[in-house]
């Protein structure tokens, strides 16, 4: 039946069927797992809470770089799972403060102080330093490893020269200052070859267990005073092997119980062959090559644990230390095996398995730790909680070197925390470890670091410029500009940075491809607002304020801005940034306005010597207060808060920059004059004069002194006269200039 109008009918109108979209595929975090040597989907146990367990320092000396390496690039992920990911991490790191270093570094700094507190005179300390150097040399030619061999060397050479300066003294019969003056050097020098001769013939009689408390306590301290400097988050729980002894002991006697462990001695060793032979256990899951490697697994036992006897109390090379009886000049706590102290790897089972149970999330390390601590760690802790999953994710950062060459304390090859700060800020070195890969080999360089000085500027001009552009006059309507073209491919490209940044951070926290998206959004943003002031147009206010607070809150992320600063990096330092910009700017915008308009005035009525003084307070005196004022033709003057520091550079790299360009000015004006002169000098000869002076080429002239033979007497070949004729008569030509310009009084 046909409706009204002839059109037919549809019966009750109803909704249409709706469609969902059908989306895009969401990413998942994926992170580089020891245990796989692969990219692992990343799956917490407990829904969103993450349980994670870092090794943190021994504490016998300062903090280096390379420990700066491990802890800055675990704060980058903990803050990146925390901060991007929204887990609830909850972070777990150790302090080792009983171990076989600290054991021996005491000792020997306490006897090394006693002997120099005696203040033995030239000739003893000849004596000592020779007798101490005898086992150094055995020690030094059973070193194979190449990198501590050259230590050693270094070490021998010193004492060889500080020697050599003393007994020339002596035998000058030099004052005593100098005598002194050069047995203090010989001291210095000689510390580690008289330290190691005095542990060994004294080292037994140290009873006092503070002087093994007190280094570490000190040196604990100070690497929480650098971790703070860095930036590094502080962990959720601190443990110390020292708080911790009675869970160790618990821990083995379960791990014995279990029939994993053995006692030797009054040691308890772990039985590494009875656990792989177990079928639900697997020894070595990290490194399985790495079994059997005697000389790994000595330094996993610690310099005062690898003597014959010691070795001798195994059952298999392959067993560890759980527990070890200790020998006189150790410290010690009961246990039911007799007096001793924990092992190196058993610590950190027994203080994680407190904190965090029978299984965690994430155990992290540097890459050194792989074998034999983390293996070990790992068989030991499957023992004790019979288990095969003590750790499901095992993340490892990669080593730093120094030009190629890994940093180590043991080798006397590294930059200290607080040297490292001396030189470059905390977000330097924190830009310049996102800017590789945290999982590899970082080479901590000039050119590293250069490289993030220029990111952290590159950045920051953006953030400023940005702040100026939003601090321009607007009502709240004017705020609200029409979208161009131009904004809509800037917006487009702002999203695909986004995507492409999300993509980068699920792909094992990838912050190297990061940084290179958010450096081509900001060289975009940079086009586009360059574009808008040629154009004389103003740059859309609320999509630069989108960009640069996304980038801004990445940065946070990140922990390479500290401050709750709503876009770009803190000015003015830690504490009063927050509101210095919102309090100094408008009293800044008032100098630039009323400085433009004096200059307007000064241009008009030709006085140079208010410019002069214009520009004196731009470039002279402004940056001392760090700001920058930046003029551009046309166009107002932008105002910067800048680090004092960073425009007084900026403005001592400018003045050689035009002192180079005035020296090379200068010599060209010297080179000009020089050649000038030159050609003066050569007008001045008259034609008949410029061969006769050739009298090692020719021998005869004619009366227009024009050569005709040569020094043998042999008439010239035509080809010879031609030759000659052309500069004879060019020669003409310029001295005829010459006489010219004589006439006319313009030769000088």
């Amino acid at each position: 039946m046909a409706a009204a109008g002839g059109e037919p009918s549809k019966g009750k109108r109803t909704q249409p069927r709706w469609s969902s979209p059908e989306g895009t595929k969401q990413s998942k975090l994926c992170l580089y797992n020891s245990l796989t040597r692969n990219k692992d989907v990343f799956q917490p146990q407990n829904g969103k809470k993450v349980t994670w367990y870092c090794c943190g320092p021994t504490v016998y000396d300062a903090s280096h770089m390379g420990h700066a390496r491990s802890y800055i690039s675990f704060d980058i992920l903990r803050r990146v799972l925390r901060d991007y990911f929204k887990y609830d991490v909850f972070y777990c790191i150790n302090i080792t403060d009983i171990d076989d270093k600290i054991i021996k570094r005491a000792r020997q700094n306490y006897l090394f102080e006693q002997y120099r507190e005696k203040k033995p005179p030239a000739v003893q300390l000849f004596e000592d330093v020779q007798i101490a150097s005898k086992p150094f040399s055995v020690m030094l030619n059973d070193t194979t490893d190449p990198d501590k061999k050259q230590m050693l060397e270094r070490i021998q050479n010193a004492v060889k020269s500080a020697v050599e300066h003393l007994e020339e003294a002596v035998q000058k019969k030099l004052p005593r200052e100098e005598i002194n003056k050069h047995a203090e050097k010989l001291l210095e020098e000689a510390k580690d070859v008289l330290s190691e001769w005095l542990d060994s013939k004294f080292g037994s009689q140290v009873t006092d267990n503070s002087i093994f408390s007190n280094l570490p306590k000190f040196w604990e301290e100070e690497h929480h005073k650098d971790m703070e400097a860095l930036n590094v988050l502080p962990p959720d729980v601190l443990t110390r092997v020292s708080e911790y002894v009675p869970e160790i002991v618990a821990f083995v006697q379960k791990i014995v119980d279990n029939g994993y462990g053995y006692v030797s001695n009054g040691s308890v060793y772990f039985d590494t062959m009875k656990f792989d032979a177990t079928e639900k256990h697997s020894y070595a899951k990290l490194v399985p090559e790495a079994v059997g490697d005697q000389k790994a697994l000595q330094e996993g036992e610690g310099d005062l644990s690898i003597s014959a006897d010691r070795l001798s109390e195994k059952h298999s090379p392959n067993d560890f230390a759980l527990w070890k009886s200790s020998k006189p000049g150790e410290p010690s706590w009961n246990s039911p095996w007799g007096t001793g102290r924990p092992g190196w790897h058993i610590e950190c089972s027994a203080m994680a398995g407190s904190i965090l149970g029978e299984s965690m999330d994430i155990h992290g390390g540097g890459f050194d730790l792989r074998f034999p601590h983390h293996d070990n760690e790992l068989a030991q802790s499957e023992a004790y909680f019979e288990n095969d999953h003590w750790v499901r994710y095992f993340l490892h950062t990669g080593h730093l070197t120094i030009a190629g060459c890994k940093m180590s304390k043991s080798l006397k090859n590294f930059i200290t925390i607080k040297d490292a700060l001396k030189k470059h800020t905390a977000r330097q070195l924190r830009l310049a470890f996102l800017m590789h890969s945290w999982k590899d080999t970082l080479d901590y360089s000039n050119n590293t670091m250069e490289s993030a000085i220029q990111y952290e500027k590159f950045l920051n001009e953006f953030f400023l410029n940005v702040k100026d552009i939003l601090r321009a006059p607007i009502d709240l309507i004017g705020q609200f500009q029409k979208w161009e073209i131009q904004e809509t491919e800037l917006n487009k490209s702002f999203y695909d940075k986004k995507a492409a940044i999300h993509e980068a951070l699920c792909d094992n926290i990838d912050t190297r491809t990061v940084l290179e998206e958010m450096r081509s959004l900001v060289s975009q943003s940079n086009s586009y607002i360059a574009a808008k002031k040629t154009a004389r147009q103003m740059p859309n206010r609320l999509l630069l304020k989108s960009i640069s607070s996304y980038l801004t809150q990445m940065l946070k992320i990140f922990g390479a801005i500290e401050s709750d600063e709503a876009l770009g990096f803190p000015v003015g330092g830690n504490g009063q940034n927050i509101n210095l910009e919102s309090t100094v700017m408008p009293y800044l915008q008032v100098l630039s306005d009323f400085r433009e308009g004096v200059r307007q005035i000064a241009r008009e009525k030709k006085v140079t010597e208010v410019l002069q003084l214009s520009d004196a307070l731009r470039d002279d005196i402004l940056p001392e207060l760090g700001v920058r004022f930046e003029d551009h033709e046309g166009l107002p003057t932008v105002v910067k808060l800048v680090d004092r520091e960073t425009l007084l550079k900026e403005r001592e790299e400018k003045k050689k920059i035009e002192e180079e360009k005035k020296r090379k000015k200068e010599e060209a004006t010297r080179k000009k004059q020089e050649q000038e002169a030159a050609k003066l000098a050569k007008m001045k000869i008259p034609p008949h004069a410029m061969f006769k002076s050739e009298l090692d080429k020719y021998s005869m002239f004619d009366e227009n002194g024009f050569p005709t033979h040569d020094t043998e007497g042999k008439e010239l070949s035509k080809g010879q006269v031609k030759k000659l004729k052309k500069l004879y008569e060019a020669q003409e030509k310029l001295y005829k200039e010459y006489l010219q310009m004589v006439q006319n009084g313009t030769a000088n």
